[in-house]
């Protein structure tokens, strides 16, 4: 180990929690990025449904657990909409869907969440009527976005 991390046998622990830390505030970094990227590009990825605004985003390689993070990011921008964020990550498929709350009696995050999962190949997927998440073994994000786009259209 001390030669991997290049340090003598009595340093190396403290080399170890020394890169362990560097690797933390890294990967927080790379997640706060993530999320500026995302949430930045929120006008020119946005379409009007009925009145309602939608935001469709395909966020790639994004971890899962960074969906719900940023989709509040969003819908705290937009104020009032539905955010339907998918992220490709691990080979397979995560979706998060938000509802801003006054629209919680005409959509529930939830549904929209279980009607993705489908369209992903997956089953279920659960959260509160503001904000759901879902996975599937296919991120068939086209897919997704129209039966969501159908939903608020109608």
């Amino acid at each position: 180990m001390a030669d991997l991390l290049k340090s003598t046998i009595a340093e190396a622990p403290d080399r170890l929690a020394t890169l362990v830390e560097e690797r933390r505030a890294l990967e927080r970094q790379v997640s706060e990025l993530q999320k500026r990227l995302a949430t930045g590009q929120t006008d020119s990825a946005s379409e009007t449904i009925n009145g309602i605004t939608f935001i469709p985003r395909d966020l790639g390689d994004v971890a899962p657990r960074e969906l719900k993070n940023v989709a509040e990011a969003i819908t705290k921008q937009i104020g009032s909409g539905v955010v339907t964020l998918i992220s490709t990550a691990e080979g397979k498929g995560s979706v998060v869907v938000a509802v801003t709350k006054d629209l919680n009696d005409r959509f529930s995050a939830v549904d929209l969440v279980r009607l993705a999962s489908a369209e992903m190949g997956g089953k279920g997927g659960g959260g509160r009527p503001d904000m759901a998440q879902a996975g599937g073994p296919q991120a068939n994000s086209d897919a997704v976005f129209a039966a969501i786009r159908q939903i608020i259209s109608a």
